[in-house]
């Protein structure tokens, strides 16, 4: 059984030590470090290297020297992605290839497949950082949260370290390197290569890049680990493991509740092998889960005799897990099952570069569908995504690798497995262990290891690092050679048992399989676009028009994959099923399936959300099952179809309530009510010989007393008229980062959307922010993200308004011909 998690991460305590970015102006390093000497202790300054980077695509062979001119060279804050910002181009990553995982046998061109941007080849970083509050003796680290790929880190002209993994976390000790008092200057060679990957991997320094400076004594990096084996309503036991560095010291740990106030303390002075083990009773715990996720704060400070040395905070939740046959997976001794979605790490027209108010965004919109759980799939998640999911309640499986030692792609993981897979385990597990929303590590996705002896040896090897480093969650695979896994030995090794598809397996999986339960780690691949319709509404496999668009009334799919419903039922009826991760929540660039053999397509189809983050009809499909707190009430199609006049137009409603009337122009098309005559009909109301006429489509739906309890209506557009701005917020934080999305849409001149137009817009934003970006969610659109100008889709995009580092007003205009122009204010504070 595995029981309690811990959660966090560490931050600097602020009445001790002083976070500052190396960017701000001199006068305010000036003053922060003035205000510093006037705290109680400076033990630990963390700096964050954001601004002022020089960046070059190519480079130069010296430049990891430190007077190397690099003046010439563009200058970028990280994190940073060169590649997002195109073009796209066919030929950067046309492949002839055999997909083994997607069962093809005969290869063929394939166009798109990590997103047509140029993210190949070489690209170098430089910065130029001074330290004034170093102190000679001290120590100090270069923390890197992914740099993509195969980084190979200078300081001062000499080499510190390299890593080989884009997607991992990793840290260099540069103490003897560094040079008090003036420059030092940090050069990182990245390199990415064709072949390396299955979808948009993203280029550069897209993760945080940190200085760490401590004292010599100190906490070691990522060495605090606190887990909560004891819960119940009156008392939680809370385990904190803290490895340190240095002799004759003592820790004092204090965990404060969500308010700051001081709930529980203790100290210790013996420690074990560099760590000491502190078991702290908190009374009458708040337990963190999706519903209420409440976070505790421990504050360790490390003393030599009575002089303070080191101070961290590390974040976490107070929460149990447990996974059994009797009754699956339960959080809290309560039985549930998940309803999660996997995620790749691309933020759309921001590609890979880390932005938390676009992060943010992403969970709102999952957390709204009845969204609980997140599978980063199949890398290793950023901090900022982690520390949102612990905020905001979301339970989080925590994927490593694509690939073991057996190559999916040529120049993919399987370069590195059998030098790097332990150390890169590792560092997942000690950077992001604290953190309460992780429930569960994956080990692999697909990997083609999955074949024989040799593979069997390498999952077990695996799942025992994971183990040995942290024994309070459990391990899966998402396993797609379902029977070669039955027949090795494979799936029974593991602590969950992850099917990928193959819902037509799932029983002779649980019936082989000795845990007792089953995992759909991967669901569903069914294909839209918004606000796209194909008639005859038929379902499809592997369906391809000349539009190189997929049906939204999602019917379609992969010869891989399945229909919604097909875990639905699964879900409803095997108490065995513990859940399901749907592929995908977001639309994400790269595998454009199944146009990967067509052009232009360069992003998928797999999403409840459109890469833009608009959601598409499915996303109501899933939210009428998975959001119980809220109504759902949602019609497709839309109902301008001038030329179908007289022609069968299906209507399909998804909704919460058991059944509905529609209504064509006042004309009852009749009740339909959810029933078992087909997987479909289970979970929506179809009505499916309904002819169009221009008019009002309405919706009645009924209670489980037959009584009317809600109605909605979709009405025929007339002409074009006018561009409405919807932004996410109104206000956003004045620090150069923060992200307003504004939603732009076109109604007709009586305020009724207008699904069809796809009229070219321009932007335009003045005052204290800038134009960042657009996105129309289209999957064959080839027009730049970061150029201010784009065509709508079905009659919607997002445009992203960036703050600045100083508040004030910003103003974004949109116009387009032949519509009313929209502009609209949001305050940066």
């Amino acid at each position: 059984m595995f029981r309690p998690t811990k959660t966090a991460d560490n931050y600097p305590l602020l009445n001790c030590t002083y976070r500052f970015v190396n960017s701000v102006k001199p006068a305010l390093h000036i003053l922060f470090f003035l205000l510093a000497q006037f705290s109680s202790a400076q033990v630990r300054v963390v700096t964050e290297l954001d601004d002022n980077w020089k960046f070059s695509k190519g480079g130069n062979a010296l430049a990891y020297q430190k007077e190397f001119n690099d003046k010439k060279w563009q200058t970028v804050t990280v994190p940073h992605d060169w590649a997002i910002y195109g073009p796209f181009d066919k030929e950067i990553d046309k492949q002839e290839v055999a997909i083994v995982q997607n069962g093809e046998k005969v290869a063929t061109e394939k166009t798109g497949r990590t997103g047509s941007l140029p993210y190949i080849g070489e690209g170098w970083y430089r910065n130029n950082f001074t330290l004034p509050h170093y102190k000679p003796g001290q120590k100090v680290l270069v923390v890197f949260e992914g740099a993509m790929s195969e980084p190979k880190v200078f300081l001062n002209g000499e080499k510190v370290g390299e890593w080989n993994y884009g997607y991992n976390y990793f840290y260099f000790d540069i103490s003897k390197q560094i040079i008090p008092g003036k420059k030092n200057t940090l050069a990182v060679q990245l390199s990415n290569k064709g072949l390396s990957s299955r979808w948009y991997p993203g280029a550069g320094l897209y993760r945080k890049v940190q200085i760490i400076v401590k004292n010599q004594e100190s906490i070691d990096q990522w060495g605090t680990y606190v887990t909560t084996p004891v819960v119940s309503a009156e008392l939680a036991k809370v385990n904190i493991k803290t490895k340190v560095s240095g002799a004759d010291v003592r820790v004092v740990t204090s965990i404060l509740n969500a308010q700051g106030d001081t709930v529980a303390s203790d100290k210790s002075q013996i420690f074990f092998g560099n760590e000491f083990e502190q078991n702290i009773a908190v009374k009458n715990p708040k337990l963190w889960s999706p519903e209420t996720p409440y976070l505790y704060t421990a504050v360790t400070k490390l003393f030599a005799g009575n002089v303070l040395k080191d101070e961290t905070k590390t974040r976490f939740g107070i929460r149990t897990i447990s996974y059994t046959a009797a009754s699956g997976f339960s959080l809290n001794g309560k039985v549930r099952k998940f309803k999660g979605v996997c995620l790749h790490h691309d933020l759309g027209p921001l590609g890979a570069a880390i932005n938390v108010a676009a992060l943010r965004r992403q969970l709102r919109i999952l957390k709204d569908m009845g969204c609980d759980a997140i599978r980063s799939s199949h890398n290793m998640p950023s901090i900022e995504q982690l520390e949102l999911c612990d905020e905001m309640g979301f339970m989080f499986l925590a994927e490593t690798f694509d690939e073991w030692a057996r190559p999916k792609v040529k120049n993919g993981y399987n370069r590195f497995f059998n030098t790097d897979a332990e150390k890169d385990v590792v560092n997942l597990i000690h950077a992001t262990r604290n953190h309460p929303s992780i429930v569960m590590w994956s080990s692999g996705n697909e990997v083609p290891d999955q074949f024989g002896a040799e593979g069997v040896k390498r999952a077990k090897w695996l799942q025992e690092i994971f183990h040995r480093e942290d024994p309070t969650r459990p391990v899966t695979v998402g396993m797609d050679q379902v029977k070669a896994t039955m027949a090795s030995g494979f799936g029974a090794l593991l602590d969950i048992p992850g099917l990928n598809y193959r819902t037509h397996l799932y029983e002779d999986a649980f019936k082989s399989f000795p845990q007792g339960f089953i995992l759909g780690s991967e669901t569903a691949s069914t294909v839209s676009s918004r606000g796209v319709y194909k008639f005859p509404v038929v379902k499809g496999v592997e369906k391809q028009y000349p539009d190189h668009q997929c049906s939204s009334y999602d019917l379609e799919y992969c010869s891989w994959s399945n229909l919604p419903e097909d875990d639905f039922i699964l879900e409803d009826t095997k108490p065995w099923v513990i859940g399901q991760f749907v592929w995908t929540g977001f639309d994400y660039l790269g595998e454009p399936t199944p146009y990967d053999n067509k052009w232009p397509a360069r992003s998928s189809y797999f999403g409840m959300v459109d890469l833009a983050g608009l959601p598409k009809d499915r996303f109501y499909l899933y939210r009428s099952k998975w959001n119980t707190n809220s109504e759902t009430l949602h019609i497709l199609p839309h109902w301008n179809w001038e030329g179908r006049e007289g022609q069968v137009t299906p209507v399909f409603v998804y909704t919460n309530y058991d059944s509905a009337e529609l209504f064509v122009n006042g004309k009852s098309m009749g009740v339909q009510k959810k029933n078992n005559a087909t997987a479909q009909s289970k979970y929506r109301l179809m009505w499916m010989d309904v002819k169009y006429e221009p008019g009002v489509l309405k919706v009645v739906a009924y209670d489980k007393n037959g009584k009317a309890a809600s109605e909605k209506t979709v009405i025929t557009a007339g002409k074009p008229y006018k561009l409405v701005l919807d932004p996410d917020r109104i206000e956003i934080k004045a620090d150069g980062k923060d992200i307003s999305f504004v939603t732009v849409s076109v109604l007709d001149e009586k305020g009724n959307p207008c699904p069809n137009v796809n009229e070219q817009l321009k932007f335009s934003v003045t005052g204290k922010g800038s134009y960042r970006a657009a996105c129309n969610g289209d999957a064959t659109s080839l027009e730049q993200f970061h150029l201010p100008t784009m065509k709508l889709f079905n009659g919607k995009l997002v445009v992203l308004v960036q703050s600045a580092a100083s508040a004030g007003d910003i103003k974004l205009s949109v116009t387009g011909k032949g519509l009313r122009a929209s502009e609209i204010n949001i305050k940066s504070r």
